[in-house]
């Protein structure tokens, strides 16, 4: 690829400091360059932030909300654009990139359709208390590589509509979504508002501990989100954590095994696997055990695995070739019946077949562990008062599904379940006008709705009395 990337700071491109390699996953090639930023880009960025803060506070929302929605439409216009290029660096069938693409430009225009209005809490005779909402300062979106698009508006949106300024930090092995966006904010932004640095990993620990930011919105692994918090304790920062998940979806008695199996399957092999909420393990009622797993079997071979930019393909490599080689070895030790996939493919890319395994532990890595690929491990169960205490046997709290007709049953037993969201017959129905959120090691804080636009927020109470003659 010829195109040439860059930083944003000040709303400035900047070429960085250095650059270094992208590779497509799907090849496992270099296609382009990403510009590098350094300590000294990165103090530069967050001053560029701290001087544009007052101003973009002091616009008023309607205004800010305005720009949201340019940018949302600058999106939608360049979205065969930012499509390609999503599929080249995240490894995604192209159809699934323009579906990114396009529902972030709809997140952009719900986060402008919201508004932050005075609360009043008691009004009795002459006092009056009400409740006040403030941009904090600098935000910090570090986000991860599964949804680099998506993931990013998710903190933009609020951010910007709330009247905070942005420093955004992409993944090291997708950053250039990022990049083409810093150049949509470039042209429709004050100077200054948003930001855009890049890295291999290193300028984590100098955000997280930086003065100048005001709170870190992070999606990404458990373990790393700890790092996170921890690092941020001296400066006492506000953090939404968005972490891992080990979605349960748990299949009910009552319906036909051969088609939930369908919907499970999809729910677990979208993205190649790599979903925070995607299903990472079933459970299935032991009398239509054998007919779910057979189907779920059926469905993973007959999937077109193949480079994301290639006509028909259904589902692309793991995205990078640490997780690939994670996935790789949780299937080599599932200690299960591998009766689909199993094994990576034979070819350049992170490719791994969609894998099903039945007949497998629960103390099993693959089934406590978030694998983050395309591979299912099935348990069967007997007893839902087992299954439950087996379901919620996990650090995690992140989403799950219930499969069920009879939907006052399936409700009941969804409500059961340990975790911030659970669908029941639907599949990640995320809507960024519904309060996101993960329970236990999946997270701190809330992502989107009312709630999520809170949390870009400082709320202060005022108590007025007129003053006594």
């Amino acid at each position: 690829m010829n195109r040439q990337f860059h930083l944003l700071i000040n709303g400035a491109l900047h070429p960085g400091a250095a650059t270094f390699d992208v590779i497509n996953p799907a090849t496992e090639r270099p296609f382009a360059h990403c510009p590098k930023a350094d300590d000294v880009l990165l103090d530069a960025a967050v001053d560029a932030a701290q001087r544009a803060f007052p101003a973009w506070a002091a616009t008023p929302i309607e205004q800010r909300a305005a720009k949201v929605e340019a940018l949302a439409a600058a999106l939608e216009s360049r979205a065969d654009e930012f499509a390609a290029l999503l599929t080249a660096e995240q490894g995604k069938p192209l159809d699934q990139a323009l579906k990114e693409v396009r529902g972030s430009a709809f997140v952009l225009r719900a986060f402008a359709a919201m508004r932050l209005e005075p609360r009043v809490l008691r009004e009795e005779g002459v006092t009056r208390i009400t409740e006040h909402r403030a941009p904090l300062g600098v935000v910090a979106a570090i986000t991860p590589w599964n949804f680099p698009l998506m993931l990013l508006v998710n903190k933009v949106g609020p951010a910007l509509v709330t009247g905070n300024t942005l420093i955004c930090k992409p993944a090291p092995t997708t950053p250039l979504t990022t990049c083409l966006f810093g150049e949509l904010c470039r042209d429709l932004l004050p100077a200054g508002v948003v930001n855009v640095v890049c890295d291999e990993n290193e300028l984590g620990p100098a955000i997280t501990r930086h003065p100048g930011i005001a709170k870190i919105a992070f999606t990404g692994s458990t373990g790393t989100g700890k790092k996170v918090l921890a690092a941020t304790a001296d400066t006492l920062k506000r953090v939404t954590l968005e972490l891992g998940g080990n979605d349960a979806a748990i299949v009910l008695d009552d319906v036909d095994p051969v088609a939930i199996a369908g919907k499970v399957f999809e729910g677990a092999m979208r993205n190649a696997g790599q979903i925070c909420v995607a299903i990472k393990r079933a459970y299935v009622p032991a009398p239509m055990y054998d007919a779910f797993c057979d189907e779920l079997a059926r469905l993973a071979r007959a999937m077109v695995i193949d480079d994301g930019a290639n006509q028909g393909a259904q589902i692309g490599p793991v995205q990078n070739r640490p997780q690939y080689d994670k996935v790789s070895a949780l299937i080599a030790e599932s200690e299960g019946t591998v009766v689909a996939g199993g094994e990576p493919l034979d070819r350049p890319g992170y490719f791994i077949a969609p894998t099903i395994v039945r007949d497998i532990a629960d103390d099993a890595p693959l089934v406590r562990e978030e694998q983050f690929g395309p591979v299912l491990p099935v348990l069967r169960y007997d007893d839902i008062d087992d299954l439950i205490t087996r379901v919620n046997g996990t650090d995690y709290g992140l989403g799950g599904t219930v499969w069920g007709r009879d939907l006052d049953r399936a409700t009941a037993v969804a409500s059961r379940v340990a975790s911030g969201t659970v669908w029941v017959n639907q599949l990640m129905t995320i809507d960024p006008r519904i309060p996101f959120r993960g329970l236990r090691q999946s997270g701190m804080g809330t992502e989107m709705g009312q709630e999520g636009l809170e949390e870009y927020t400082q709320a202060s109470v005022i108590h007025a009395v007129p003053l006594e003659a």
